[in-house]
């Protein structure tokens, strides 16, 4: 079965709210999938507690970083994870720049300056909808994963989250 998600901009997308913790997380998603979460835990410097970092579905496609053990970014596989729909548009697995044209599209309907961004590499940033479309390696194509986080993210979008929740394509 193909789970479709739709993004609440900042707020949420599907039944991952930002700012839940771990086992809030772990909760709304038990009645879509059986897979148990995998957590990578990280100890600060000084602190006697492991802090959650990051939630791994492997299965389901997807992946969920935490700061301060509240959730901070979904980042959805573009081979196996939920479908995430934005305004009849299908955001999962497709070709970038279809939907780079889509974004740019969307964009001109709004202020200018005010919605679209890139980060390095080309990668483009709906602004309004806290959404990377980011993208990964299927063989010798690139597919769009999308990152969606909440709006204090905007202020230093590529150091929001680790590193590891980027691409290196």
């Amino acid at each position: 079965m193909i789970y479709a998600f739709t993004p609440d901009p900042f707020v949420s997308v599907g039944p991952l709210a930002f700012g839940m913790g771990p086992d809030e997380t772990s909760e709304a998603l038990s009645g879509i999938t059986g897979e148990a979460k995998r957590h990578r835990l990280r100890r600060r410097a000084g602190e006697s507690v492991d802090a959650v970092e990051e939630g791994v579905y492997r299965e389901f496609g997807l992946k969920l970083y935490y700061r301060e053990e509240r959730l901070a970014g979904v980042v959805v596989d573009a081979l196996r994870g939920p479908q995430v729909v934005v305004e009849g548009e299908a955001l999962v697995g497709w070709i970038p720049s279809v939907l780079e044209q889509w974004m740019i599209g969307r964009a001109e309907d709004r202020e200018p300056d005010s919605d679209l961004s890139y980060l390095d590499a080309g990668v483009p940033v709906s602004e309004s909808l806290g959404i990377v479309l980011d993208v990964q390696r299927a063989g010798d194509h690139l597919l769009t994963r999308p990152v969606v986080m909440p709006r204090e993210a905007l202020d230093d979008l590529p150091h929001f989250l680790p590193r590891e929740a980027w691409s290196r394509c």
